[in-house]
């Protein structure tokens, strides 16, 4: 018996959606996956979910929402749970890992997989002022709505 991928999953990562397409953010506590998330919601991002977001395959695509007991809600630093517009069940686009090394001039696109569906990946580092724009970047690279 083959093992099947899981149709949902719970995944430690804060997410984001832009111009209708999620992105997750994944990396170690204190790794800037909340502050990433705040950067991008100032340049136009709405929040999906805060540190933990369930994912579902539906129709071979993945769907981002936050869980009932986080929605609308975001840790910041230094100012405690702050209320946000949200938005839920986003078609899932890319993968940003705050934790994997960070290559200069990777020679190939990355991915990881999901709840059985293949996503692209960047790796970045969260605390640096050109992040958010790097990952408008990378939405344009990976053929999405930047």
């Amino acid at each position: 018996m083959s093992a099947r991928a899981l149709s949902s999953e719970t995944l430690h990562v804060s997410s984001v959606a832009r111009n209708g397409v999620a992105i997750l953010i994944s990396g170690p506590s204190g790794a800037g996956k909340s502050d990433l998330a705040l950067r991008l919601i100032d340049r136009g991002a709405r929040l999906v979910s805060d540190d933990y977001t369930i994912v579902r395959r539906v129709k071979g695509q993945l769907l981002a929402s936050a869980p009932d007991t986080i929605i609308g809600k975001m840790e910041v630093r230094s100012l405690g749970i702050i209320e946000f517009e949200r938005v839920d069940d986003v078609p899932v686009g890319l993968f940003v890992d705050l934790g994997a090394p960070v290559e200069r001039m990777p020679e190939a696109i990355g991915s990881v997989v999901v709840a059985g569906v293949t996503l692209p990946s960047v790796a970045l580092h969260g605390h640096e002022s050109s992040t958010p724009i790097k990952v408008e970047l990378a939405l344009e690279r990976f053929g999405l709505k930047p």
